[in-house]
């Protein structure tokens, strides 16, 4: 039995919202270790660009949506600055703007552990913390899949947690110490990390047809995207086949969806919470190249159909998952069909790219994280 009156131990997360996969890798990590290790630690969650940056870094969360719809300059600023030299000399120039920030926000969550889940802030909070001298362990878990950017990697991280083999190759080009990577995964939610199991009460229980193969669509919480246009091209082409549509916030394609006349058995949602049940029940699913919806699709087994990634910081995804054979890249609405005619004509091509995704699947991610940090603080 653990002793209650032993004081928990503070482990603080560095993160921001720009993107939803910097807190939902905070956030899973913190449930994998109160799983692992009930009534043992606290945590602070903090958004070091809203709450400790200065003018205008502290609105880069409201900002990041709109700077992603432009494509070009999103991909021109990401090659640009993915370079150590390139990096060093802007943390060097900025040190003097933001460095009060960072020590305030030591200040003010002082830790027995940092963990940080985003690339900005790991060169200027560990040379906060030296200038301090906090010896805490600092970790970093780095939540893109393959093209990660220089920014993420500071050898003065005590360890940094890769999703895949493929990252290596970024991080080494940052010239990390090859000690201090470790292949680990990309956390996910523990909903998401059920096995798989069989699908015909899971369509049961969703009201899904059992017997046809089904189609899942989805663009992302604001069901950004071509979701509508590849919708009704689907409708059109009158598939043998079941269609799941989830266009999240937006609400307007919600109703038009539903307002045409289906070819097919259509389920159309919009924001939803049953993700996991959605992925464990469908066969296909087609999805812009987000590395956390791509880890997720994984675990469950589930092929995909790659519409848009977002330049630089997502290509290597698209390239990961068609290397892998775990799916295709189909960035026109015609290649999206035609993919669909080949799986649901050919099933066994179809079933061959769900055990792919089934090989490269890393289930335990968050859980084995949420052990390495606590193997370090106990090695501190």
């Amino acid at each position: 039995m653990a002793d209650s009156t032993k004081e928990e131990k503070r482990i603080v997360f560095l993160f921001s919202d720009t993107g939803g996969g910097h807190r939902s890798a905070a956030e899973a990590i913190i449930e994998s270790l109160d799983l692992e290790f009930p009534g043992q630690f606290n945590y602070d969650m903090v958004d070091f660009f809203k709450e400790y940056s200065p003018p205008p870094f502290n609105q880069a969360g409201p900002m990041y949506p709109r700077m992603s719809r432009i494509e070009f300059l999103w991909e021109l600023t990401f090659k640009i600055s993915d370079d150590p030299d390139f990096m060093r000399a802007i943390y060097i120039s900025f040190w003097p703007y933001i460095r009060l920030g960072m020590y305030k926000l030591l200040r003010e969550h002082p830790g027995e552990m940092y963990v940080s889940v985003h690339p900005l802030i790991n060169i200027p909070f560990l040379r906060a913390m030296q200038r301090r001298k906090v010896d805490s362990p600092y970790m970093i878990v780095v939540t893109d899949l393959v093209s990660s950017h220089t920014a993420w990697f500071a050898n003065d991280a005590d360890l940094i947690s890769i999703p895949t083999e493929q990252a290596r190759i970024p991080a080494e080009r940052a010239g990390i110490d090859k000690n201090k990577l470790q292949v680990i995964g990309l956390p996910v939610a523990n909903r998401f990390c059920k096995p798989v199991g069989d699908k015909k009460p899971l369509r049961e229980k969703l009201g899904w047809p059992v017997d046809k193969t089904m189609i899942l669509l989805v663009g992302g919480g604001e069901g950004m995207g071509p979701l509508g246009s590849i919708a009704e091209r689907i409708n059109q082409s009158r598939f043998d086949a079941g269609l799941v549509i989830v266009t999240g916030r937006n609400k307007d394609l919600q109703k038009k969806l539903e307002s045409l006349s289906w070819n097919m058995p259509v389920q159309i949602y919009g924001f939803v919470t049953q993700m996991p049940d959605f992925m464990r029940a469908a066969d296909v699913l087609l999805t812009k190249a987000g590395p956390g919806t791509i880890c997720e699709a994984l675990i469950a087994n589930l092929p995909m159909i790659l519409y848009h990634h977002l330049p630089g910081q997502e290509e290597g995804n698209v390239t990961y998952i068609t290397d892998e054979g775990a799916g295709v890249w189909a960035p026109e609405i015609d290649q999206v069909i035609d993919t669909l005619s080949v799986w649901l004509n050919n099933p066994e091509k179809r079933i061959q790219a769900a055990q792919n995704a089934s090989r490269l699947a890393r289930p335990n991610a968050a859980r084995d994280i949420a052990v390495k940090i606590k193997d370090l603080m106990e090695k501190h």
